[in-house]
């Protein structure tokens, strides 16, 4: 049996900001990650950036010590509730820790960070050709966003800068 240890992350740990780096990045070479490794100077500055944000926090898991699996979030603001959300930005779990229930883990952590700050809802994005990310996120009781039927599914778009 693996020791699994599931953390809110502190961007100034050490040991934290390298997992940072080690999964984001490992997230960022798989095709549902784009599928290109992220530049060492985003790696190297990124967990300095995110302590900078005070609604950026990360959920961390480690197998036996190791990096296994993170979570990157931000906290918005809900205009229809008056209340805080909390969006998944990024959830990966190393291929190696994959089938031990980690995203399950680190989901739960997020919703009781969520909790205490008193937010209305979790929001992410998915890929529609991500089947696996989908049934995680079903199991966890996420749903596809909808307002009203007749409408259709809410979709997620991009500019880039």
């Amino acid at each position: 049996m693996s020791n699994v240890v599931v953390v809110q992350a502190d961007y100034t740990n050490p040991t934290h900001a390298q997992a940072l780096r080690e999964v984001l990045n490992h997230y960022a070479t798989d095709p549902m990650g784009g599928g290109q490794a992220l530049s060492l100077e985003v790696l190297e500055h990124l967990p300095e950036e995110l302590a900078k944000r005070p609604h950026a926090f990360s959920v961390l898991a480690f197998v036996d010590g190791k990096a296994a699996g993170l979570v990157n979030c931000f906290e918005g603001f809900s205009t229809f509730a008056g209340k805080p959300l909390v969006n998944v930005h990024d959830v990966s779990v190393v291929n190696t820790y994959r089938g031990l229930g980690l995203s399950q883990n680190m989901l739960r952590k997020v919703e009781e960070i969520a909790r205490q700050r008193g937010c209305c809802k979790i929001t992410l994005e998915v890929l529609e050709g991500n089947p696996v990310a989908q049934g995680s996120y079903r199991k966890f009781g996420f749903s596809e966003g909808q307002l009203d039927p007749a409408h259709g599914r809410m979709l997620f778009w991009n500019k880039y800068l």
